[in-house]
């Protein structure tokens, strides 16, 4: 069973982490993203949660946070050896980011209908432009991402 799988719950695990980075995102006002990043041997080099509205920046997307703050701590803008965490499927820009990084794994929970360019509204990962070929894996605790999405924008109506 899928859920037993180690794998599983190390991603499991990680994504757990990311929501609690969305909540604490959301609490302070922010569209509910938080993002992790790990290296190969599963230990945590850099976390971020969405900061648009604190920053006055509309690049600051947890995504786009986590992947400056990693090249910083890596000394290095190649990532291919790291794993990203997400809980929304990324946007345009944040894809042509983590591409660029040459990320080595996406993990996202819940697709984006409006803005997904994994694979909802286009693929990037597999388009011609694509410098990168992009291992992605998703529908991580996809329903607990899509119900805190859902709740807060809830809030907003």
């Amino acid at each position: 069973m899928m859920i037993d799988h180690p794998s599983y719950l190390v991603h499991k695990k990680w994504m757990s982490r990311v929501l609690e980075l969305a909540k604490i995102a959301g609490d302070a006002g922010e569209v509910p993203v938080g993002a992790v990043i790990v290296n190969s041997d599963g230990k945590l080099i850099t976390e971020a949660q969405n900061r648009r509205e604190r920053d006055f920046d509309p690049t600051a997307h947890a995504e786009i946070l986590a992947l400056r703050q990693a090249g910083l701590i890596l000394r290095n803008w190649h990532l291919n050896q790291c794993t990203l965490y997400v809980n929304l499927e990324p946007c345009p820009m944040c894809t042509g980011a983590i591409l660029q990084a040459r990320i080595g794994l996406l993990v996202y929970g819940a697709d984006d209908p409006k803005t997904g360019t994994i694979r909802t509204v286009a693929n990037f990962p597999d388009s011609v432009f694509s410098n990168h070929r992009l291992s992605v894996l998703g529908g991580i605790m996809e329903s607990a991402c899509r119900q805190q999405l859902q709740s807060w924008f809830a809030q907003l109506r």
